[in-house]
């Protein structure tokens, strides 16, 4: 009998059916584990479920019963890959869940952004409107989508999601993706620099790599439109946080739209923390890919990639 222990089962959001494989199995499923209960867990289980909680070589070393790793999620970076090749441990993704959310999201950021709605909002509750004393009250700009420049890097099936959206509102699309083997059919692929000046809104699709990482720096900030804002539903550490401050507090960019961040939860003091504070950031806690339809695919494709395995069918293997 298989035994099965979910380390973080508190990442599965409400309203959300998490079901059990179809084979004989015990289950053991944990909110939140901390990393110096990571060994103690997963104690003779044969299978592990993480989302975010980190599986070392060192915590792999000390499992010998441990036959499949599950990740509840498509980035696997918390998984020792090397160390799971070497002991013969297969480890799966989840894939395809977030083609809806996390494009949805990521319009509701530019189009909260485009429109200076937050900071429209909080006048219209401070009585800017009332001494305006007239039927409209407009002392921002607000910006159409229709025929704008969306720039998005990264051209898979979340970065393709978000062009098809954009191009229903008008906008003209490019992308930049160095790996891609053709440009997509809702545009063309262009160069980071063409991207960079070109754009009025620049949006991250892309993974966190050894040479993704700090992709958006001061540089690249500074040669943006002044009137263009950044999107980041992707990964933290594609942006230096530091720079961004310092691109919105000058002005060099009109306002960004963060759900990712280095450190999560950030701490209150950090860089990002007190940048969302500023009436044109908008800083959501990382739930791009939380709606409750993509969770539940999530659910579904998690339990299915377990039942894959254990039948002798692997299947969404990272290694």
């Amino acid at each position: 009998m298989e035994r099965i222990v979910f380390l973080d089962e508190g990442t599965i959001g409400p309203g959300v059916h998490l079901g059990r494989p179809a084979f004989a199995h015990t289950w053991s499923g944990h909110q939140r584990t901390a990393p110096e209960d990571v060994v103690a867990r997963l104690e003779g289980a044969s299978i592990a479920i993480t989302n975010k909680v980190p599986l070392t070589a060192e915590t792999l070393a000390a499992l010998p019963d441990l036959k499949f790793i599950a990740v509840a999620a498509t980035g696997f970076n918390i998984v020792d890959i090397a160390a799971c090749q070497s002991r013969g441990i297969p480890v799966s993704n989840i894939r395809g869940y977030a083609v809806n959310t996390v494009p949805e999201h990521t319009f509701a950021l530019i189009l909260a952004l485009r429109r200076n709605l937050i900071e429209y909002r909080q006048q219209v509750l401070d009585g800017a409107w009332v001494e305006a004393d007239q039927f409209c009250f407009f002392n921002r700009p607000i910006r159409d989508l229709a025929g704008s420049t969306l720039g998005i890097i990264g051209a898979g099936a979340l970065g393709q999601s978000v062009g098809k959206i954009g191009r229903g509102f008008g906008m003209e699309v490019i992308y930049c993706d160095a790996y891609a083997p053709a440009a997509p059919d809702t545009g063309p692929l262009v160069s980071l620099e063409t991207l960079r000046d070109t754009a009025d809104v620049v949006t991250l699709h892309c993974p966190l790599t050894d040479e993704t990482a700090g992709m958006i720096g001061a540089d690249f900030l500074r040669k943006m439109k002044d009137s263009a804002i950044l999107i980041n539903t992707a990964r933290g550490g594609l942006i230096d946080e530091p720079a961004l401050a310092e691109a919105i507090q000058s002005g060099q960019i009109a306002g960004a739209g963060i759900d990712v961040t280095p450190v999560e939860p950030p701490p209150m003091n950090s860089t990002i923390m007190v940048l969302a504070a500023a009436p044109n950031v908008i800083l959501s806690p990382h739930v791009a890919w939380a709606s409750v339809g993509g969770m539940q695919t999530l659910s579904d494709q998690l339990i299915g990639n377990i039942e894959a395995f254990v039948a002798g069918t692997p299947r969404n293997l990272v290694t």
